[in-house]
Formats: structure tokens, sequence, C-alpha cells
């Protein structure tokens, strides 16, 4: 390896960008993982949207994706998947038949009620470098961050390039 190739590969893993993505990948096998072994069919953002529905019963597709910090989009699949699991029912929003409330079925509480201390220990193994007191200081310093990029969503290059043509 040359000096120009040794030096990028210290520079990015010197990268809190680099760095994120690297654990948001150990982390999501780490999930994968886990969650199999225990039994349960269910994706980390399943599992967010399940957590967010038990929490709001009733709350629309577009209020979740923004509670999970999906597209809309994605959500939709997520939710068509959920519903085919029997996990979560759409009702027809009285008032407003474009609408669909979000509800957990029996199966959904029981799913959420099985798979919460499997994730619970998901986090601990993904901490599983850090004392007690980082944790808590990483988890407070990621809160930090994400706050202050506020609602930041991955753009695709091309609506950066469209949005360029009209600055």
């Amino acid at each position: 390896m040359d000096d120009a190739q040794s030096d990028l590969k210290l520079e990015i893993y010197a990268m809190p960008g680099h760095l994120i993505r690297r654990m948001h990948q150990a982390s999501q096998a780490i999930f994968d993982i886990e969650m199999a072994k225990a039994g349960w069919d269910l994706t980390s953002v399943q599992y967010a949207a399940l957590t967010a529905i038990a929490a709001r019963p009733g709350l629309d597709q577009a209020t979740l994706a923004s509670a999970i910090a999906f597209d809309r989009v994605t959500t939709g699949g997520v939710i068509d998947r959920l519903e085919a699991k029997g996990l979560v029912r759409r009702e027809i929003a009285k008032g407003d038949r474009r609408s669909r409330r979000l509800h957990l079925q029996a199966a959904g509480d029981a799913a959420l009620d099985g798979a919460r201390p499997v994730v619970r220990a998901i986090q601990t193994k993904m901490m599983s470098g850090l004392t007690g007191k980082e944790q808590a200081v990483l988890t407070r310093l990621l809160q930090k961050a994400l706050n202050a990029v506020g609602d930041t969503r991955r753009v695709s290059h091309r609506a950066v390039e469209e949005n360029a043509k009209f600055a």
C-alpha cells in the first residue's frame, strides 16, 4: 500500500460518517441474527413501526413515517408486510376515506411483547465494547448530533442535480 492509500485509509477511519455507517451495518447484522435466533421474523424497521403504532394507536401512515424517520413510500411497504403477517390492520379514517389509521392486531401486540427483550439484549450487545458510562455518553451525543441535523433525509444524486438547476 502506498502512502496515498495509507493516508486515505487512516482518514476514513477517523471520519464520523464512515464510523456511523459501519456501526449501522454492524447493528443491522446483530439485529437480524439475534431476532432470527429468537424466532422472530421482524426487521428493525418493522419493530420500530410496531413500537410507534403501539404507542399511538390509530396514527396514520404519514405520521408513522415521520415517527420512525422513513419516507412514506417505504413505510407503506413496511405496513404492507406487517399487515400480511397479521400484525397490523389498517382502518379507513372517519371523515377522510383516503386516510388509513393503523392499529396493532393481537398478534402484533404479542410480537412486540416477545421481541422487546430481544431488542434490549441487542442494544447491550451493540454497545458491549463500552462501559456503562460511555454507553450513556455515546447515546446522548448521538441524540444531540441528530437534533442538530434535524430532519435531514437521504437524497438521491438525481434530486440534488435537479434542485441545482433551479438554484
